[in-house]
């Protein structure tokens, strides 16, 4: 509330201006209010009782408010407030390694945050000519992702499959696996158990990533409003260290979730259902928030925004109505099949429906030469594993020799959950692997390897290591002295068996 001039109404006196409308009729978390003409769209406006609500839209002379927070004090008759407030929220470098919910208010018992600054939640995605092309690659800490589906820093990487296949537990780890490279992770829990968040936080605290990553928290039991403002919320956090010129990674989990909840509040706002009883306009509010990913020009400071939505589909139909919109927005999917899921490949990422349109521009050098063959190879696998099942009669030594490399590559791209792999780690795995010296091993002994082979390269040869990471590049030389080092390693271990 703004001070007045002393000289007009005396010594400390305060006065604000308000607009105050009554409560018409209260709709579960809808509530349409009278009285308030000035009111317009996206403006937040205040109950009797303290409640925030945020203007959603107009029915004749009524305005349609969606209550953030629980609706059960607000009645019919009630007061409500309007001070022509747009909807800010605050933002800052106090909500690191903080748990918040929609309306950026501490939910950890840790006090009040200090902010930065206030900014709109519903921003502008950034304008073409603010943009510039992605050429950094985001370590997820996956194999399967980093050497045959890149992510790029700036992009928009949609994870899709059905329930319980681990998509929560990929995008986790990649937020794991920023730890020690400056980026900012925001985790954004849309709709999902209370339980679930408590086992996350758990997990964050252990592994020591709640220093970089904030927690925005729209669990299941928070009001259909909150969970709706959650990823504008979440967006809005990573636009402040975006625009200081610092990395973000921000996951949504999940956004079904999400299109259910605007489904709810389009039906209570009475706007007519469309396909799936969907409104028509779920495609813009995706896309709206989907488009604020950006890696920002060096005039610009040179921030970048990643996003990982995640969504959940029911059989491994791709086609629904909300999927398809998300895939025509995303720069890429990542689909996780039940099939392999149930056969013991985790994580159960499908190469034939998985695509990365960018990514591979921002990857490593020395990863793109050691990977190129990577895809093919293991869809080649696949297919003729599925045929010698089939078959009765013997098979070729070549196809043999094929079934052993493939049965090695599914046993390095099954990982243990919550144990991301570091680049370098992985490109030693692909270069044994290609040399044939993981051929005939057990999944064990491979996953041993997988952990002990930097360490082994360090002890042997700690320049050449420093190089690569570095650099980012392999020539056939530092390749050929990577090889003798494996070779090494294979040699020891044998002698020692």
């Amino acid at each position: 509330m703004p001070n007045v001039s002393d000289k007009q109404f005396g010594p400390g006196i305060k006065f604000e201006i308000r607009e105050v409308g009554r409560v018409s009729s209260v709709k579960q978390f809808i509530v349409l209010v009278t009285d308030m003409p000035s009111c317009i769209n996206g403006q937040t406006v205040e109950f009797e009782r303290g409640v925030k609500g945020f203007v959603m839209g107009f029915m004749g002379d009524k305005a349609q408010i969606l209550v953030l927070g629980s609706s059960k004090g607000i009645r019919t008759g009630d007061e409500v407030y309007n001070r022509g407030e747009s909807f800010l929220l605050p933002t800052g470098e106090g909500f690191l390694g903080r748990v918040v919910n929609s309306l950026c208010e501490p939910q950890d018992g840790l006090g009040a945050v200090k902010p930065d600054e206030m900014r709109y939640v519903f921003q502008e995605a950034p304008a073409v000519l603010d943009r510039e092309q992605l050429g950094q690659t985001l370590e997820t800490g996956t194999l399967a992702l980093d050497a045959g589906i890149p992510i790029a820093r700036g992009q928009r990487q949609l994870i899709i499959g059905d329930r319980g296949t681990g998509k929560t537990t990929v995008a986790v780890d990649a937020i794991l696996s920023q730890k020690g490279k400056d980026v900012v992770c925001i985790y954004c829990c849309i709709g999902k158990p209370y339980s679930s968040l408590i086992k996350l936080l758990s997990l964050f605290h252990e592994k020591e990533a709640m220093p970089y990553t904030i927690v925005v928290n729209a669990v299941a039991a928070t009001s259909p409003g909150e969970q709706f403002i959650a990823p504008y919320a979440a967006s809005m956090l990573g636009e402040y260290f975006m625009h200081q010129g610092k990395d973000v990674l921000v996951v949504f989990d999940d956004l079904t979730k999400h299109a259910w909840v605007y489904r709810q509040i389009s039906l209570l706002l009475e706007r007519p259902p469309g396909r799936e009883a969907y409104p028509g306009d779920i495609f813009y509010i995706h896309s709206q928030l989907l488009e604020r990913a950006a890696r920002m020009t060096k005039e610009l400071k040179g921030g970048s925004m990643t996003f990982l939505p995640i969504i959940e589909i029911l059989q491994g139909d791709v086609t629904g109505y909300v999927p398809t919109n998300l895939i025509s927005i995303t720069d890429g999917q990542v689909y996780f099949s039940t099939g392999l899921y149930n056969k013991g490949v985790k994580p159960p990422i499908d190469f034939g429906l998985s695509v990365s349109r960018i990514g591979n521009k921002g990857q490593w050098p020395a990863m793109k030469d050691v990977s190129k063959m990577l895809r093919l190879e293991y869809l080649q696998y696949q297919e003729l594993l599925q045929m010698t099942q089939l078959r009765s009669g013997g098979i070729s030594k070549d196809s043999e020799q094929r079934l052993k490399r493939g049965e090695a590559l599914s046993h390095l791209l099954t990982q243990y959950k919550h144990r991301p792999i570091s680049v370098p780690e992985q490109i030693f795995c692909l270069i044994a692997l290609s040399n044939g010296l993981l051929d005939g091993l057990s999944g064990e002994d491979v996953r041993k390897y997988r952990s002990e082979i930097q360490a082994f390269v360090e002890a042997a040869d700690g320049p050449l290591l420093e190089e690569l990471q570095k650099t980012r590049k392999i020539t056939e030389s530092s390749k050929e002295k990577f090889l003798k080092i494996i070779r090494k390693y294979f040699e020891k271990k044998n002698a020692t068996n």
